[in-house]
């Protein structure tokens, strides 16, 4: 920094205006939110009637989905935020909390569609095949997590009864949706002042931290860059793809995607003599990498409980390997399939503005709740009459 001043400044600057002008509006509402659905509840009535769909598919008591909708309506790294606190108030076991962070902290959909494959890629098409691979993936690595801790689980379930024993999925029942929903708001007790109060300053607090390591590796990228040794990573990589019958060009797009999501992904649309299917698994990869920038904020967030960091990282690699894997797989279908993206026109700006953006975001967290309410009902409804 001493070294570089002006390169500092600048990036520190760009830092600040992407915390400011992006993350702020878009993630400070949904920690305030969920935090009060949390005292008032509503996730805890939510999670009764999710029970038949998160129970058997994913191993997660049904308050994982609405962290699932919030984690895949919002982006990282608002799934690690949720996944803390159920796990500070007991919802969870140690395990689940692990499992549930690691399939459930993705890219916003508005990042990936509007400033992505809009904005850096110019190809509305794109959207679909990015958002199929990278969603679709992230299901699939939560199917596979659910093996993940079965010893633990077994060992401590035989060893005392667990909370999540003693509240075992009953099917979908609004009555028991409703007494979960009373008692957690008695045993929470505090009126809505008090409520708003204690969700503001605690998502201001982490919104700092947000913003802070934001500004931090924005910093550090760019001293990285103006100092040449980023040169030599670039070289190091340039040697190892071709070994994986991967373009050599792809070096700096997945180097710069390591640190910090949004330049990895413009870097993968700009380099021109790569064929479009491998720049665009490479942004998958980079999407569902997130960056060390989005691992430092996970992290932080995690310290905050006793959830390990370790799983998250080895699903963040496994995710990323999965979604370029599968767009290389599909991508002639992918494209061929005339997806409700392509329709959009592709000089639109890149991101939504701000004002906009959190409302957008609410929409769809609704949206994908409401679709996992009917499939939750459909699978209750299936199970009890195959019990008859």
């Amino acid at each position: 920094m001493i070294a570089y001043p002006n390169a500092s400044w600048d990036a520190s600057v760009r830092g600040l205006a992407i915390w400011w002008d992006v993350l702020f509006p878009s993630l400070f509402p949904f920690f305030v939110i969920s935090e009060v659905l949390l005292g008032f509840g509503i996730v805890h009535f939510l999670g009764k009637l999710l029970d038949p769909l998160m129970k058997p598919l994913f191993r997660i008591p049904g308050n994982g989905g609405f962290v699932l909708a919030m984690g895949f309506a919002s982006g990282y790294p608002v799934s690690a935020k949720l996944a803390t606190k159920l796990r500070e108030q007991g919802l969870i076991s140690r395990i689940e909390g692990e499992r549930l962070v690691a399939f459930t902290t993705t890219s916003d959909p508005i990042f990936l569609i509007g400033a992505v494959s809009i904005g850096f890629f110019g190809n509305p098409q794109l959207a679909g095949a990015l958002a199929a691979v990278h969603y679709g993936s992230a299901i699939m690595l939560g199917l596979l997590l659910r093996f993940y801790g079965t010893r633990q689980e077994l060992a401590h379930k035989t060893s005392a009864n667990t909370p999540a024993a003693l509240t075992s999925s009953s099917g979908f029942s609004l009555r028991l949706a409703v007494r979960a929903m009373h008692e957690a708001r008695l045993q929470d007790g505090r009126s809505l002042g008090e409520l708003l109060r204690h969700a503001v300053v605690s998502s201001l607090q982490l919104m700092t931290i947000v913003g802070g390591l934001v500004v931090f590796f924005s910093v550090v990228l760019e001293v990285l860059t103006a100092s040449q040794v980023m040169n030599t990573l670039y070289d190091a990589l340039r040697m190892l793809l071709p070994l994986l019958s991967l373009p050599d060009g792809l070096a700096e797009p997945l180097v710069g995607g390591l640190f910090e999501v949004t330049l990895g992904s413009k870097a993968s649309a700009i380099s021109i003599e790569i064929p479009l299917h491998f720049k665009a698994a490479s942004a998958a990869f980079i999407l569902s990498w997130g960056g060390l920038s989005v691992h430092a904020q996970v992290a932080s967030i995690l310290n905050g409980a006793d959830l390990r960091y370790l799983p998250f990282l080895a699903a963040r690699a496994i995710h990323g390997v999965l979604s370029a894997a599968l767009l290389l797989i599909f991508w002639k279908p992918l494209m061929a399939t005339d997806s409700v993206f392509s329709r959009l026109d592709s000089s639109l700006p890149g991101t939504v503005p701000p004002w906009e953006l959190a409302a957008e975001l609410l929409r769809l967290a609704s949206t994908v709740v409401a679709g996992m309410l009917v499939l939750s009902f459909i699978i209750s409804f299936a199970s009890k009459m195959n019990r008859k």
